[in-house]
């Protein structure tokens, strides 16, 4: 089974480009609704193309997506916690998480989660000018704990954008450091440890950034506007997966500049 996670960056382009790779299913970010001449060929859940979210205009999600008929997909029914029967995926904001059940004919079968930390900012009486998405993460993870009934015999694989770091803070910030570590601290808490994309399984950043601690694994998977792929620095996606699994996957993001593709987020590729 292979899957490709992807912050497409609501980009009709990106959504082309996914019907040429060899991938059975696609999580993706940032999905707007797709062009009709790819719809017609792809499968997926019949959600909204949107985030939910106050004082803020997202016609985009997160999204499980069928590409071949290699697999079989049954889509979770993602509901606000308050309106979420016993069988569907009581959600915190709609649009930041997607899940199927993907089987492939040799009996191969997964729970294949699509997360995406949305930036939020604080309350105006903080008087600050940050933004973060470590909290709505954290939320994402409280979301994807329906799934985990036992502590150990689970099969699930959840992978997308972040926009957190793995093992600093922005600028070497120890602040930042300690509250990002809390996001893979309660994944492997629950059982699903982090699993990649780190090096050799994907470009490392060159030059060096200053802020990256040196023995660093990471694998830059994000660049600015500004920049072209090869000068981006920082791994924003990420993929984990429940420890029966996690030996079994092969992770690999697909970040040197040819094979980037057009968002500013590469895909990370996994193998099951």
């Amino acid at each position: 089974m292979k899957l490709i996670s992807w912050n497409i960056a609501h980009r009709e382009d990106a959504w082309r480009r996914l019907l040429d790779t060899d991938a059975d299913v696609a999580l993706l970010q940032e999905a707007s609704e797709p062009p009709s001449d790819v719809a017609k060929k792809i499968r997926t859940d019949d959600e909204p193309w949107r985030t939910d979210g106050a004082d803020a205009d997202r016609p985009w999600r997160a999204a499980v997506v069928q590409l071949t008929d290699n697999v079989k997909t049954d889509w979770y029914r993602p509901r606000p916690l308050d309106e979420a029967g016993s069988a569907d995926l009581g959600v915190s904001r709609r649009g930041t998480i997607a899940a199927a059940d993907v089987t492939s004919p040799d009996g191969t079968s997964c729970t294949a989660i699509s997360m995406y930390g949305v930036w939020e900012r604080p309350h105006p009486s903080a008087q600050s000018s940050w933004i973060y998405a470590d909290a709505s993460v954290h939320r994402v993870v409280s979301d994807l704990a329906i799934f985990v009934g036992q502590q150990q015999g689970h099969r699930i694989v959840a992978a997308g954008d972040l926009n957190i770091l793995h093992g600093y803070g922005e600028d070497g910030s120890p602040y930042w450091a300690g509250r990002y570590a809390t996001v893979f601290e309660r994944m492997r808490a629950m059982g699903l440890p982090f699993v990649g994309p780190q090096t050799p399984n994907g470009r490392q950043a060159a030059p060096w950034p200053s802020e990256l601690p040196s023995q660093s694994g990471n694998v830059p998977t994000y660049h600015t506007n500004r920049m072209a792929p090869a000068q981006a620095s920082r791994q924003l996606d990420f993929v984990f997966a429940s420890t029966m699994l996690a030996s079994r996957l092969r992770v690999h993001a697909l970040n040197e500049s040819d094979d980037w593709g057009p968002s500013d987020h590469c895909r990370v590729r996994i193998e099951l």
